[in-house]
């Protein structure tokens, strides 16, 4: 016996059947399957909480998606809805506001969507969303403030639920 393995085993590789008092090895084909199968279906690996946070934070990108969506058309239809800043630093008109909500937000429901399905390459692209979603809301706060200081903090969660 040379290896660790056999010698805790008591099997040698060399010979074609397990000798008296020597246990075969074990047939390992099915946890090779099941792991080949988890990996190919991005299954989320971890504790249940671990696999709970992720499943959330795909839920509220979903979420954060369609709230863009919906602000960013109530931005383009109907802008006098939103406060008027005559002396922002950060000049941009309420349509162009409801364009860029709008574009984010329909960009974020689809990681969102494809984080739910588990796609593994979702969690990095979530993560960079949520962080362009936080700053995009952080200069909406003039016109909108409740309503993004709401969407800031619910970006940190998916930030910090997806690292």
């Amino acid at each position: 016996m040379s290896s660790a393995q056999e010698r805790a085993t008591g099997y040698q590789q060399g010979t074609q059947g397990a000798t008296a008092g020597q246990a075969a090895p074990p047939d390992r084909t099915a946890e090779y399957e099941r792991a080949a199968a988890q990996q190919e279906y991005g299954s989320y690996e971890g504790s249940p909480a671990a696999t709970g946070g992720m499943v959330l934070a795909g839920t509220l990108l979903v979420l954060a998606g369609l709230w863009g969506f919906f602000v960013g058309i109530t931005g383009i239809l109907k802008g006098s809805f939103y406060a008027t800043v005559p002396t922002y630093t950060f000049t941009y008109s309420i349509k162009s506001w409801g364009w860029t909500h709008l574009i984010i937000g329909v960009v974020v429901f689809a990681v969102g969507v494809c984080l739910l399905l588990g796609q593994t390459w979702a969690r990095y692209v979530g993560v960079f969303l949520a962080v362009v979603d936080a700053v995009a809301n952080f200069l909406f706060i003039p016109y909108y403030p409740v309503w993004s200081i709401i969407v800031i903090a619910i970006d940190v969660f998916i930030i910090w639920a997806l690292l």
